[in-house]
């Protein structure tokens, strides 16, 4: 019997904090399975001058038409991302002899994402990357999906529907939150073994970003004090919650109908109404604003996916992965806002969470390089199930 291929990939993530890269392995025979290096995952970290070029040239870029007004200023930023991804990823690929990917997955920088002009601009030159590293890469990720009626985003669910897969076995049902910039949520559904039909298994898969996730507190935070976020919410514990701002803020968002099939971006949401504040009270003021409308969100997403079974919620468990999970007060603010059996770090279950987006688009570029669907109807809203992103061998 001829053994089967295994594919190894290198995932590259650069996530809304835009403070560096996580780089992770992924291993799969099928696109479908997969194993994981977790000791060779490692985080890069930008330095001083391009995190500081990278925010400012975000805070300039408010609609589509600045793309074209700060076009070569973006040109010249994208080839320096791409020098240091390629950095990053010939590091990794010395230090794994063993396990050399052979397909890099780079989702590179997003800068604008406007799902209603079927805009995705993440920074990085594939073929630059492919050259300087001499492997196969995989990137724009997003836009396949946009061409077939999708919102472009997320597109992890579907390595979440296998990652649960892998630590769960009776528990059900099961939530992924991602607090990253932006907070977006997977809810699986129980795959038996032998796996279901994969059609079968995708068509009870449900996803969609639902609120902003530690978007708002970084931009406070990085504005106002010398930190680029609030370690563990100890800047928001120590202030005070301003409630008449808080409440009008609340009234003031209007969650859409079309929530699930609505991706957001970080330049949907503004600090403007804690102007004012000090720093600790704003800070708490934007985290229960943030938690607020993650609970609501969810609340949310589960009533539409799972009606009339209204109890399915307080039943459910609820893995945090991103950036957002280590912000204790947050996910403290979180859990009194939800009637959730458990709303846990992912971490508890054995699973590194600052990889899980690096881990997803290693995962991802191998779907992708296999020609496998990575996006659906019911997680980003596409009209089909779409494959991934643009292949390139520059070598």
């Amino acid at each position: 019997m001829k053994q089967k291929k295994t594919y190894r990939a290198l995932g590259l993530m650069s996530g809304t904090s835009m403070d560096g890269v996580d780089a992770s392995i992924v291993c799969s025979d099928d696109g479908k399975n997969y194993t994981t290096r977790g000791e060779e995952n490692q985080y890069f970290e930008y330095d001083k001058d391009l995190y500081q070029k990278l925010t400012n040239l975000r805070d300039k870029i408010t609609s589509s038409k600045d793309l074209k007004k700060y076009a070569d200023e973006l040109k010249s930023i994208e080839k320096d991302i791409t020098l240091f991804h390629a950095k990053a990823a010939n590091i990794m690929i010395k230090a794994t002899p063993k396990w050399e990917p052979d397909i890099i997955g780079f989702h590179g920088q997003t800068i604008f994402h406007n799902s209603d002009e079927k805009l995705s601009i993440q920074l990085g030159d594939g073929k630059l990357l492919s050259q300087l590293t001499k492997k196969i890469v995989i990137y724009n990720f997003r836009q396949n999906d946009l061409k077939k009626g999708g919102q472009g985003a997320p597109l992890t669910p579907i390595f979440h529907q296998h990652l649960v897969k892998k630590l769960f076995d009776k528990n059900w049902p099961v939530l992924v939150l991602n607090i990253g910039g932006i907070s977006n949520v997977t809810s699986t559904s129980k795959l038996q073994e032998p796996m279901d039909n994969d059609i079968e298994a995708e068509s009870k898969l449900f996803a969609g970003d639902i609120a902003p996730g530690n978007c708002l507190i970084d931009e406070w935070v990085r504005n106002n004090s010398i930190h680029k976020y609030d370690k563990d919410g100890l800047i928001a514990k120590s202030g005070k919650v301003n409630e008449l701002i808080l409440n009008q803020a609340i009234d003031n968002f209007f969650p859409r109908d079309n929530h699930q099939f609505r991706s957001l971006d970080v330049k949907d949401f503004n600090i403007s109404f804690v102007k004012g504040l000090s720093l600790e009270d704003g800070a708490a003021t934007l985290t229960h604003f943030t938690a607020k409308l993650i609970s609501e969100g969810l609340i949310h997403f589960m009533l539409k996916n799972y009606a009339p079974k209204i109890d399915t919620l307080s039943k459910a468990i609820c893995l945090v992965c991103g950036g957002g999970r280590r912000n204790k007060y947050l996910i403290e603010t979180l859990r009194k806002n939800l009637n959730i059996k458990k709303v846990v770090s992912i971490d508890e279950y054995g699973h590194n969470g600052d990889f899980t987006e690096s881990e997803a688009f290693a995962y991802l570029s191998i779907r992708s390089y296999l020609k496998l669907p990575i996006s659906f109807p019911n997680t980003t809203g596409c009209k089909e199930p779409s494959i991934g992103g643009v292949l390139v061998k520059n070598y």
